[in-house]
């Protein structure tokens, strides 16, 4: 009776991991013009953010995204292709592909690299990064990564050191206040006592996650906008299907690398579930719908919640915006590099917006984007002139990377506006269930 109970209990377990299990499908049969990525999964609170990592960090594109959870149970497909519009063809990409989808509802865990992460939150200036690094190059930190962001005259960064002479962590706990007081009073400056913020970890996590999360917590959104974002500005709109019960999010505007990571994100941190949605592109643009509910399974409840949705989301999309000329340095890594460029930048008036720092052995890989002091186009002599001391060889001018699109038009799902949306969006589910049942294909 015993053997026979274990048994059961066994069959039952073996189930559950089954269930809870995503199913992953790649195809690249279906579709002409990309690589189909089916996942279906057991539903929790973030999945959705973990699937769409997964593709973002491999810098591939989303073309298109049928998404849909029915009960608790979750299910999407993504088109996805190659940054030159091609399908993925890779079979070790492929097999990763699988294998981390597959493996995304056991959840994130935070791990150690072997770095000291530092992030910092405050009001930007010109120069505040080459104070910053010139901190870090005086106490000794070689910086190995880091990723910073600007926007609305806030500046977020996450800076992951080393220590110089024994190339490992710092666990020097009078070290570590020592930079968290000098890299705070940089940040405070003259004007900024209360929001400069500091802080050292050993903990690694997804930096571009975490970036948002501390320029969502610094509240960048209500802030007066520094950069005027004209003619690229993301046109977001939000409003209530009261029958269903949900709250229907439109996003138009230019299509770039990561958009759907950057608007998923942000929403997952603001404590929605999107229980269906869809992603459409046509040659720059970008249309992308989502029907949200809180946790608890409320819809959007009054005017200022909805205008502090849209006004994140707007946000969300607008910290990654590009602004200003591409700047690309690859060079041997040395101590106080960074420091060095940094300080070159400042003493020619250009500002850095954007920031991409890593290392790998020895070699030096560096992305900038620089605007001059008030955030207009930096004039083009100021950067050869940067180049001149820098070294012409090492620091080069970069265009902007341009997103491939087919030539078909793929116009099914781009009628929006506030008026059409809930129309259109009855048009979506009914083909995302035509689809489930087999009855249609889903390129089409």
């Amino acid at each position: 009776m015993t053997m026979d109970w274990h048994a059961c209990t066994d069959e039952y377990e073996k189930l559950i991991i089954r269930m809870s299990t995503p199913r992953v499908v790649i195809d690249n049969a279906v579709c002409p013009t990309a690589t189909l990525v089916k996942v279906d999964s057991a539903r929790r609170h973030g999945i959705l953010l973990d699937a769409v990592e997964v593709l973002t960090d491999l810098n591939l594109l989303i073309k298109k995204a049928y998404i849909s959870c029915d009960g608790r149970w979750f299910m999407d497909v993504f088109h996805v292709t190659y940054q030159n519009g091609n399908k993925l063809t890779d079979k070790s990409l492929l097999k990763y592909i699988e294998q981390s989808l597959g493996s995304i509802d056991n959840g994130r865990t935070n791990y150690s690299n072997g770095l000291t992460a530092l992030e910092l939150t405050g009001t930007d200036r010109v120069g505040l990064l080459s104070e910053v690094f010139a901190v870090l190059a005086d106490l000794q930190c070689d910086v190995v990564e880091a990723k910073v962001w600007t926007h609305n005259g806030r500046i977020a960064s996450l800076i992951y050191v080393r220590d110089c002479d024994s190339g490992s962590t710092i666990e020097d706990s009078l070290k570590i206040n020592k930079i968290e007081v000098r890299l705070r009073n940089v940040l405070k400056g003259d004007n900024d006592i209360r929001s400069a913020k500091t802080s050292v970890s050993m903990a690694v996590t997804h930096t571009e996650r975490r970036l948002h999360q501390m320029m969502f917590t610094d509240r960048d959104f209500e802030r007066t906008p520094i950069l005027n974002f004209t003619a690229d500005a993301p046109v977001v709109t939000v409003q209530n299907w009261a029958e269903r019960g949900y709250s229907v999010v439109n996003i138009q505007g230019k299509d770039r690398m990561k958009l759907l990571f950057d608007v998923v994100c942000n929403l997952t941190y603001m404590e929605y579930i999107v229980f269906h949605a869809t992603v459409n592109t046509d040659s720059d643009k970008a249309y992308l719908e989502f029907y949200i509910r809180h946790k608890d399974g409320t819809p959007i409840s009054s005017e200022p919640e909805r205008q502090r949705v849209i006004q994140c989301l707007k946000a969300a999309v607008e910290r990654r915006a590009s602004e200003g000329v591409r700047l690309e340095l690859c060079t041997e890594d040395s101590q106080g590099l960074l420091a060095g460029v940094m300080r070159t930048f400042r003493e020619n008036g250009l500002n850095v917006t954007r920031a991409e720092v890593s290392t790998m052995g020895n070699k030096a890989t560096n992305v900038f984007y620089v605007t001059d002091a008030i955030g207009n186009p930096a004039d083009p002599k100021i950067i050869e002139s940067v180049r001149q001391k820098i070294g012409l060889g090492n620091l080069e001018v970069k265009e902007l990377p341009l997103i491939c699109h087919h030539q078909k038009a793929e116009r099914e799902d781009q009628a929006f506006g506030v008026g059409g949306a809930v129309l259109m969006s009855i048009g979506n589910l009914l083909r995302r269930n035509l689809y489930n049942m087999g009855l249609i294909n889903s390129c089409s």
